[in-house]
């Protein structure tokens, strides 16, 4: 996907009034009619509250056109991230929206942990780690709190809900890199 220039401050006013809509407020105008808005996307949608995390949901394959992606991704992250209650129509004002569009996986391929660990760019890759049922998968903006390789991999496979030292040769890694947008304040 050809990313626009206005892309950002689009995305991030279809995904406010997604959740204002939501919760019965009437929201800001947002363009929703943009031919590049209909071509297939996969993003994740981050709400904060001053530094603290208040709820993110995402897609990680473009399977939808992404103006559908962002705004379902948004009410998701605003009214069912599993972590936390349903955002009330006070707080709404004090949150800020984050929009990441995702780049295509591109599977990575080693012959043990220590060669999956040597691919990593930190600090630029988003991972997916899969195994059987377990998925789990951290955008490139938590490489600021895990900087070190072996430590963002041990946090994924717990995220998973594996073992921080779990190792099999039939996981799978892909890595992927995003466009980000945060609202100022």
């Amino acid at each position: 996907m050809r990313i626009q220039p206005d892309a950002g401050q689009v995305l991030l006013l279809i995904a406010r009034a997604a959740i204002a809509r939501e919760l019965g407020l009437t929201p800001a105008a947002a363009h929703e009619d943009a031919q590049w808005l209909r071509d297939p996307g996969a993003c994740f949608v981050t709400l904060r509250q001053g530094d603290d995390l208040r709820g993110c949901i995402g897609t990680l394959r473009a399977h939808r056109p992404l103006l559908e992606d962002v705004k379902a991704n948004a009410v998701a992250a605003a009214f069912r991230d599993p972590r936390f209650g349903s955002l009330a129509a006070e707080e709404l004002e004090r949150t800020r929206l984050e929009v990441s569009l995702l780049s295509p996986l591109e599977p990575l391929t080693f012959e043990n942990e220590q060669h999956a660990l040597s691919q990593l760019r930190a600090g630029h890759d988003g991972i997916v780690f899969e195994y059987g049922f377990h998925q789990s998968t951290f955008l490139p903006q938590v490489w600021e709190e895990l900087p070190d390789p072996a430590e963002f991999i041990a946090h994924l496979k717990q995220k998973a809900g594996l073992p921080p030292d779990f190792w099999d040769p039939e996981l799978k890694l892909a890595r992927y890199t995003v466009s980000k947008w945060c609202e100022e304040g």
